[in-house]
Parts: C-alpha cells; sequence; structure tokens
C-alpha cells in the first residue's frame, strides 16, 4: 500500500481525480522517469533475446499500444532495427465478457504480419490479476503459433488470481485491493505522462440510531 510517508519519498502530494469516489494519492512515476523504465525494457529484451531478430511487439488496446511503438523507437535507437508493432484488442476473449453489457465496446486488431515462429513481446501498461492477459494469449493463438511469448508491462502491481508474470517490468508497486493504478500517456491522454496510484474511498455506512 502506498501511504502518506511513500508520498512525501515519491514528492507527490495528494491530487483529485476522476474516479468515482477516489482520488489520486501519489505521483509514482513522471515523464522523465516512464522514459527511463522504457528504456531499460527495451535493452533487457534485446539483451535477453540476443539482438531483434525475429521479435515483433503486440500492445493491447488502449494504453498498451502507445507503450508498444515506444519500444520499438528504443529497438531503433539501440539496434538500428525496424520492429513490427501489431494492436490487440480483446474484448471478445475477456472471460466476462457476458456480463459486461449488451453492447461492449469492440475496437480493431490489426496484426499486419505473420505471428507464427515468431518471438512476441505482448505490451501492456498494468499487470494486475493477470485476466486481461490470458484473454490477450487466446487472441495471439487465433492468428498462429508463436515460438515464443513475452510479457512486457509499466507497472506491476501484484494481486495475481492466474499464473501470469511479467517477463519485463518498468517498476513494481505494491497496492492494496482498494487502490488504483493510473497510467496516463500524452499520445493517448492528452496530458503529460505520469502513473498515479490512488485509494478508492469507499461511502461510510450510516451509523445506526439507537432505540431509547
Amino acid at each position: 500500500m502506498i501511504d502518506a510517508a511513500s508520498a512525501r519519498v515519491y514528492g507527490a502530494a495528494p491530487v483529485m481525480g476522476n474516479t468515482p469516489g477516489a482520488y489520486r494519492k501519489v505521483r509514482l512515476m513522471d515523464a522523465p522517469a516512464m522514459k527511463r523504465a522504457t528504456a531499460r525494457m527495451a535493452q533487457e529484451i534485446v539483451e535477453s533475446q540476443g539482438g531483434t531478430e525475429g521479435i515483433v511487439l503486440i500492445g493491447i488496446r488502449t494504453r498498451g499500444v502507445p507503450l508498444a511503438r515506444r519500444l520499438a523507437e528504443e529497438f531503433e535507437r539501440l539496434e538500428n532495427a525496424r520492429i513490427p508493432v501489431g494492436v490487440l484488442d480483446i474484448t471478445l476473449y475477456r472471460d466476462d465478457f457476458t456480463t459486461i453489457g449488451s453492447q461492449p465496446v469492440l475496437r480493431k486488431t490489426e496484426i499486419a504480419f505473420p505471428v507464427t515462429d515468431k518471438r512476441i513481446v505482448l505490451v501492456d501498461d498494468v499487470l494486475y490479476t493477470g485476466r486481461t492477459i490470458r484473454a490477450a494469449l487466446d487472441g495471439i493463438i487465433d492468428f498462429g503459433r508463436p515460438k515464443e511469448i513475452q510479457l512486457a508491462v509499466l507497472i506491476d502491481r501484484g494481486h495475481r488470481e492466474l499464473p501470469i508474470r511479467a517477463d519485463y517490468i518498468g517498476k513494481s508497486v505494491q497496492t492494496s485491493l482498494d487502490e488504483f493504478v493510473q497510467v496516463q500517456l500524452a499520445d493517448e491522454d492528452g496530458e503529460a505522462d505520469a502513473v498515479y496510484v490512488g485509494e478508492i474511498h469507499k461511502p461510510a455506512k450510516p451509523a445506526k440510531s439507537r432505540k431509547h
């Protein structure tokens, strides 16, 4: 859990947010920190894979997509190699698909390259229960049989419900179930890059009146 003492360490005061019943509590990362984390993850991928040969990136909508593109830019800077980037919408693969409304919003999946025998790096902003990643794996397999699938996430906040782990992590942070993690990306949200951790406040129950 990120408490007031942690807020002082990170140098961030509480800021009101837009999530109902919640407020932004701590700015966990600013734009330079996010850039350093992305660059480090790209370097780790290159070192782990021995280069970029056969690697493709697939970003999970929504914020996994711009993060995948940023990783591709880092690969080009590091290795002078252009890495294909695909876009995956997982809506139809979610295990709660039948409970998210009668008209769920479907967005386009764009994977314009073969995935068979490729080394895929799946990219998302936050790793939480693991259910989003499970759905993404099902979606990728529908396109072919990759040689390998690895996972890169900007934030790992714990609380896994499935046996899924990230291979490359920008930052790990311990959170409580009453907190949320918000990743803000300039190319997606129109605001400066930042990561916030906020606490969800549940309305207090009214006190029971005493009978006299």
